[in-house]
Order: C-alpha cells, then sequence, then structure tokens
C-alpha cells in the first residue's frame, strides 16, 4: 500500500486554521475516525511547501439543500434531488516546516500510512520508540521511552472500569513491550518490574506460553516489532499461609503452587526497618493522633532490635519480653508496658491503639514472622519481573505489603545513588492505596514515588477504576495517561480533560483490549488496540512447556 492515498480536499465552507481542518470526502473514497491525514500548501515564504498532518476525530454525512427533517424520505424515494456531503473534521498534529500559516482551501487530503504516519505522529523525533499497541489500521504505535525512563518523564496512569477497561492486561502489555523490544537496549537485562496481584490469580501465569494465541495475534506481535511467547524471567512470590507455629512456610496461593514461593518478615526486620507503621493503613488513626503512639513504639523497637547482639536471632527484647510474632508485639502492647514506652499519651489513645493491633493481628499476623525462623522476604533482584500475589490477603494485610515492599524499593534506590537499573512498579486499585483524601504511610511512600521516583529510576504503572478518586499529585505526574470503558459520568471529570469531547464520548463505547493514549509529544489522544496477551492469563490458557516460541524482531521505523 502507498505510504499517501488521497481522498479528498480541505473545505472552503468552513474556517481553516493552521490547528484544525474540515475534509470533503470524494466519491468512492472512505475516511474513518482515527486515520491520519496530510495535506500540502504553499506557505508564505518563497512558495515553500507546508505539509500539515492531523488526527481524524470527527466523520460526517449530510444532505445538501434540504430544509426539513422529512426532507430524508423524499430524497430516500428519488423525489427530491439531492447531494451528499461526506466530510471529516482533522485536528492538527504535525506541520512541517512550523509555518503556522492556514492551508488553502481546496488543498489536496490524503490518508496517510507507513513512514508518512510516523512523520503525522513525529514518531521519526522519538530518540527511542516503545510500541504501546496499533492503531485501527494495524499500523504499529509507539511512545517515546524517555517519558517513561525518568530522562524526561515516568509512571502511567490508567483508568477504566472494571472488568471491561483490561487496565491491567495492557499494563502487563507495556511492561512485555519494555522488556521484550530495543527499547531499554543493554539496560533490559537488569532492569525490574514488581507486579502485586490484586484479583484472581490471572498474573502468576506469566511465565507460561498461551496456547490460546491465533494467528492474527502473531501478526500483530511482529508489526510491532515482538516476539510471541512468555515473560523470560519470572519469579513469583504469594504469602506465607497460616500454620502452627514451627511449621514450614507454604505459600498460600490457589491453583499455582509450583515456583512459587511463600513470603513473610522477621519481627526483628519490622523493628529495624521501622514497619509497625504498614499496619495502620486508615487514615482515622492520623485523625486519632495515634500516629504519635505508633512512633513511639517504633522508635522503641528499633533500639530494642539495635542492642540485639546476636544477628542470627530474628527475635527482639523489648521491656524485658522477648518478642518473636507479631502477637507477641500485640499481647505486650495489652500490658501496662505499652504506658511506659509510650509516656504523655491520654489513656483513651492508648486503648485506640491497642484496638488497632488487635484488628490488625487478625489479618496479618502470619506475615510476620512465626517461629523465629530466617526471613522470607521478596527477592525482587532475582528475576526481571516479580509477581508479588496479594489477592487472598485481607485489605489490612495488602495495604502492609504493599507499603512494606514499596519502601524497600525507594530505600535501595536511595542507598544505590542512581537511577539505573530501572525499577516499574504495576498497582492496581490505586485509588485505594493513594486516596485522594485523607493520610496513611502508604499514600505517602506512593507521592514519594510519584514527586522521586523520576530521579531515582522508579516508574510507577498504577490502575483505577475512577482518576477522581486517586491523589492528585500521583495522577498529574503521570506522562502517559490511558483510559479503557470509561463511565461517563467519570470521563466528565477535571481528570479527564486531556480527552477532548470526541475521546470522552468513544471512551464510553470502547471494547475491551482497546484503549485511548495520551502523552506529551503528541497534542491528541491515540486510540488503540493492543494484541492478545502471548502468556497465559489463566491456567486452562497455560503451555505446559516453561518457555514460549520467539519470533525474530521486527523492523523498528527510525
Amino acid at each position: 500500500m502507498s505510504d499517501i492515498e488521497p481522498v479528498g480536499r480541505v473545505l472552503g465552507s468552513v474556517d481553516v486554521t493552521p490547528l484544525e481542518l474540515w475534509i470533503g470526502v470524494e466519491t468512492g473514497k472512505q475516511v474513518e475516525l482515527d486515520d491520519l491525514v496530510v495535506s500540502e500548501t504553499a506557505g508564505a515564504r518563497d512558495g515553500e511547501q507546508v505539509r500539515y498532518y492531523g488526527v481524524v476525530d470527527i466523520v460526517r454525512k449530510r444532505y445538501e439543500g434540504v430544509s426539513f427533517d422529512s426532507d430524508a424520505f423524499r430524497a430516500a424515494e428519488g423525489t427530491m434531488p439531492v447531494d451528499v456531503s461526506y466530510a471529516a473534521h482533522v485536528q492538527i498534529t504535525r506541520i512541517v516546516p512550523e509555518v503556522f500559516v492556514p492551508p488553502h482551501p481546496g488543498d489536496r487530503a490524503s490518508v496517510v500510512r507507513g513512514e508518512e504516519l510516523a512523520k503525522a505522529l513525529a514518531f521519526d523525533e522519538m530518540k527511542t520508540l516503545l510500541p504501546i499497541g496499533l492503531s485501527r489500521s494495524r499500523e504499529p504505535l509507539y511512545a517515546n521511552l524517555e517519558f517513561l525512563d525518568g530522562t524526561r518523564g515516568a509512571h502511567v496512569s490508567i483508568s477504566g472500569i472494571s472488568g471491561v477497561a483490561t487496565k491491567t492486561s495492557y499494563a502487563t502489555f507495556l511492561l512485555y513491550s519494555l522488556f521484550h523490544s530495543r527499547a531499554l537496549g543493554a539496560g533490559a537485562t537488569n532492569a525490574k518490574a514488581l507486579i502485586f496481584n490484586v484479583k484472581g490469580e490471572d498474573l502468576l501465569w506469566l511465565d507460561r506460553a498461551n496456547h490460546a494465541i491465533d494467528d492474527r495475534s502473531r501478526e500483530d506481535y511482529a508489526k510491532l516489532g515482538l516476539p510471541v511467547g512468555p515473560f523470560a524471567s519470572v519469579g513469583l512470590f504469594a504469602p506465607a499461609r497460616r500454620g502452627p507455629r514451627g511449621a514450614a512456610p507454604m505459600p498460600d496461593t490457589g491453583g499455582r503452587q509450583e515456583g512459587v514461593s511463600p513470603y513473610r518478615w522477621t519481627m526483628r526486620e519490622l523493628a529495624e526497618e521501622r514497619l509497625l507503621r504498614f499496619a495502620f493503613a486508615d487514615a482515622e488513626d492520623a485523625r486519632a493522633q495515634i500516629s504519635f503512639v505508633i512512633t513511639r513504639v517504633e522508635r522503641a523497637l528499633e533500639l530494642a532490635a539495635f542492642e540485639q547482639r546476636d544477628a542470627n536471632d530474628h527475635a527482639i527484647v523489648l521491656h524485658g519480653e522477648r518478642i518473636e510474632t507479631f502477637e507477641d508485639l500485640v499481647d505486650l502492647c495489652d500490658t501496662p508496658a505499652l504506658d511506659d514506652i509510650v509516656r504523655g499519651s491520654a489513656s483513651g489513645t492508648l486503648d485506640a491503639f491497642r484496638r488497632r493491633m488487635r484488628g490488625a493481628a487478625a489479618h496479618m499476623s502470619h506475615l510476620v514472622q512465626g517461629d523465629g525462623g530466617p526471613s522470607r522476604a521478596v527477592r525482587w533482584d532475582d528475576h526481571q519481573v516479580t509477581v508479588i500475589d496479594i489477592h487472598r490477603l485481607h485489605s489490612l494485610a495488602q495495604m502492609f505489603v504493599v507499603g512494606v515492599i514499596l519502601k524497600r524499593i525507594l530505600e535501595q534506590k536511595e542507598m544505590a545513588g542512581t537511577s539505573k537499573p530501572l525499577v516499574f512498579v504495576v498497582l492496581d486499585e490505586l485509588n485505594k492505596y493513594a486516596p485522594r483524601d485523607g493520610w496513611s504511610p502508604i499514600r505517602e511512600v506512593l507521592l514519594d514515588i510519584a514527586e522521586r521516583g523520576r530521579s531515582l529510576g522508579v516508574s510507577l504503572l498504577g490502575a483505577q477504576q475512577t482518576a477522581s478518586e486517586v491523589a492528585r499529585r500521583v495522577v498529574s505526574n503521570a506522562s502517559l495517561r490511558v483510559v479503557g470503558r470509561l463511565d461517563a459520568a467519570e470521563a466528565e471529570r477535571s481528570e479527564y480533560g486531556y480527552l477532548g469531547k470526541t475521546s470522552k464520548l468513544r471512551s464510553a463505547l470502547l471494547r475491551p483490549g482497546t484503549m485511548i493514549v495520551s502523552q506529551p509529544e503528541i497534542p491528541t489522544p491515540l486510540l488503540l488496540r493492543f494484541p492478545f496477551p502471548a502468556w497465559a492469563t489463566r491456567q486452562s490458557e497455560a503451555s505446559p512447556a516453561a518457555t514460549g516460541e520467539r519470533d525474530p524482531f521486527a523492523r523498528v521505523p527510525k
């Protein structure tokens, strides 16, 4: 197919500007939403040719020469002569060279493909291309990696209705593209990704090829320059199952048992790293002044761990009592020892703290070492992609796990003093962990990632049903903003102002696997489709082989 296909001419019956125009479509030609169009005109400087590239965002047909609605019936019956106007509105995305004069009415307009499409969307000016999906005409679409790797920006925000918008699926595809395209280059070997699995077991099969993939999907991957198969290096972790004291830890999963490692923390780690705060994720805890009590108890635990000389002893001694488990700590706090540790607090505040501790123990005590044995922390450095399963945990325990692991990542990156290797974090239900209002230690960690993650080499791929319920500072720092199917009322919130009227209307009609993506270097959102997963998303799709087939890399336009 030619890179340029003439389809019509610039209309003169409406205003033509350097930012938008209408084209009339010739008889026998077709123009659709999302088509890329170019029109060329003679500029004001010595007849210089100026090219206007743009995206079709409105297509309409109407009768010309009629006055009444009922004329449509007469025209259809052949009793009234009419002409049909077929026109498309084009939102300009690029002018080459940048001469901001309007095109001339009557100038030829053409639909573009291939290299011309790359020019229309400025792909030829992007330093490093990251495949992000396919256009409706199955042309590869890209993002500039510099807006994900921290060079010029970081973070992705993905919004949409649960179960329809395929938010996590798209976040996973972006990771696959990062690690299996040429975008990261040599850095892909050491780059890491952490995925918190919050729903079902879909993400526990990333290391298995998907035998349900069809030939058309294989073609899609080839167009994007991606291999077909599972993720190359995957580590799977699930919380240790509740069991008798001293029993060997076993992962608490469902259908996936093989290759899954259990995780939990020792009491000494809880004390040394001041992790107790993540057992108190409710904003009410701050309003009730419990945060002061938490800080004092954390300080006492930290000092006790510092004074413990035996590095192999994973318990601590506090107030003369040996503390091996979270429940041991709860029991100690139920005694007058808490009054000695936290002096000056009202009895009502201390009682509220004790109640919170008891409530936390009911849901997460098994996550803090129960037998005094060694740590079973998540080893996220061992694999390229690490899946941390939390879907079977209570909400409070989920927040504890997310908070503790993200805190460790930030601390390790700060100690390293360099942004490399890059770390990508995928977290669904972001509105729960970083709500728009209130305070919690997890919210503060996520705000820290949103604002400083770029310099530390940490990029957050956050997903949520409603961006309007997520902390503004998290959403506003995302370089790539993505929506799947949106609720019509949600689409009218200010957080989606970048979509524009047409994209907002379309967001209510999107089918699974179709997204609208906004990125800094392209002035209009792009509708795209991403391929069917080449990795298993459930047990029934999983190939028994540990590795999948690999297609050679396709040529990526520069």
